[in-house]
């Protein structure tokens, strides 16, 4: 069933699908306060049909969980390595890591308040360096302090 060819309609029986009571689904879809209208109104055949689709439709992408997608990224992965699909296999149990919460990409941010007009050109160059890690070397031993 398509949407109410009434724009009032539609939206009190939208309202009402989400849960809300006849009374404020009658005033969200612009109508004054009214009680006996608002109860007449949700008893109208047409009205309740379209709550009933509208909660339907609801319903089934309720049915998509992490716990289904888990199970069907695990279908996937078992189907890839009976297939010897190694990589897919892989990225299967990629997903299904990253959907229970067990695979965080981590990124490490530096955030340097420095302001490049107010320090000489050496001073920003070994800032930029000190970040990047470029040119850094192990600290140097002295051998004479161990012996």
């Amino acid at each position: 069933m398509p949407a109410l060819s009434n724009p009032r309609y539609e939206r009190f029986a939208q309202e009402l699908s989400k849960g809300k009571t006849a009374d404020e689904s009658y005033v969200l879809a612009g109508y004054k306060e009214n009680r006996g209208n608002a109860s007449t109104l949700k008893a109208n055949q047409i009205i309740l049909d379209r709550v009933a689709e509208l909660q339907s439709a609801g319903s089934l992408r309720v049915e998509v969980t992490i716990a289904s997608l888990i199970m069907e990224a695990a279908e996937i992965q078992k189907e890839a390595r009976a297939a010897n699909q190694h990589s897919a296999a892989i990225a299967a149990l990629t997903a299904k890591a990253k959907l229970a919460g067990l695979w965080v990409d981590k990124n490490e941010n530096t955030n340097r308040n420095v302001d490049p007009a107010r320090i000489s050109d050496a001073e920003l160059a070994a800032v930029v360096q000190a970040d990047s890690g470029i040119g850094t070397t192990a600290p140097s031993v002295d051998k004479k302090q161990y012996n």
